[in-house]
């Protein structure tokens, strides 16, 4: 493990798009954190019903987390597969909301490539990066990332199964890591046990690679730290705004000729 250590995060706040990418990219951090007595609390953004029967994926996903010591979950209720196409702007008040509420000193989630590049995972990035810029510009916030090393130790495993959507995955070097968690012994098989809790997902492959190889491919949680770019002025957010993260700037198609929001204040 790099620095920083799981007792410098504090408080944990995990935002996902669907039921198993949680413990796939974090269960260990979220175990280890849990066992060391920090706060961790999970939220879930659809309930993955393009994969199988939502009460189900509901169900296994209770069960996995309580195998990871995290009793705090919260669903954002979206449609699986529609995560991108949703008005930014409502999911990026409600996670405001959450932060406020679960006050985080570390928020966990993905980056702008969505780790596979699912158009889910890379909304909810999207949105976490924007909550965070706006709601707690001091926290931490750490994305989940793909190794130069481990996609290529991986890649013929990746490639089998179809993990990563085409053209991904998006590479980093090991040095540009701020956590890295290589796990082995009990919070591996911990791990491999919670994953299996969603067997709707995991069963198949599991059987496939065996237990073994699978758990070497899980073994991994790689994350970059991300500084948000600090809104420059106070924006009421309507539904056809967002943050405009490449000119760092609130947009907003409603505005005169669609024209960048400048406009300051404390509300109103």
């Amino acid at each position: 493990m790099t620095s920083p250590s799981i007792s410098d995060l504090g408080t944990i706040l995990g935002v996902w798009a669907h039921p198993d990418d949680e413990a796939y990219l974090s269960g260990g951090l979220m175990a280890l954190a849990a066992d060391a007595g920090s706060r961790v609390v999970c939220v879930t953004a659809t309930r993955g019903e393009l994969g199988g029967d939502p009460d189900q994926r509901a169900a296994e996903l209770h069960a996995c987390l309580g195998l990871l010591g995290v009793s705090e979950h919260r669903w954002l209720g979206y449609a699986d597969g529609g995560c991108a196409r949703i008005p930014p702007s409502g999911a990026i008040a409600r996670l405001c909301a959450i932060i406020e509420e679960v006050r985080p000193d570390t928020v966990v989630s993905f980056g702008p490539d969505g780790n596979t590049g699912h158009p889910d995972h890379r909304a909810v990035g999207r949105w976490v990066e924007a909550a965070v810029s706006w709601a707690a510009p001091g926290t931490r916030l750490l994305q989940s990332a793909v190794t130069d090393d481990w996609a290529s130790r991986w890649a013929g495993v990746n490639t089998r199964f179809g993990v990563f959507e085409p053209g991904y995955p998006v590479r980093i070097a090991e040095s540009r890591l701020a956590l890295h968690l290589v796990l082995g012994g009990a919070p591996l098989e911990r791990k491999v046990r919670a994953l299996g809790a969603q067997a709707s997902q995991t069963a198949g492959l599991i059987a496939a690679m065996g237990p073994a190889e699978y758990a070497g491919w899980v073994a991994d949680e790689t994350f970059v730290e991300r500084r948000p770019v600090l809104p420059g002025a106070w924006h009421p957010v309507c539904s056809r705004c967002w943050w405009d993260f490449a000119n760092a700037r609130w947009q907003c198609a409603g505005s005169v000729a669609a024209g960048p929001v400048t406009r300051t204040g404390n509300g109103g």
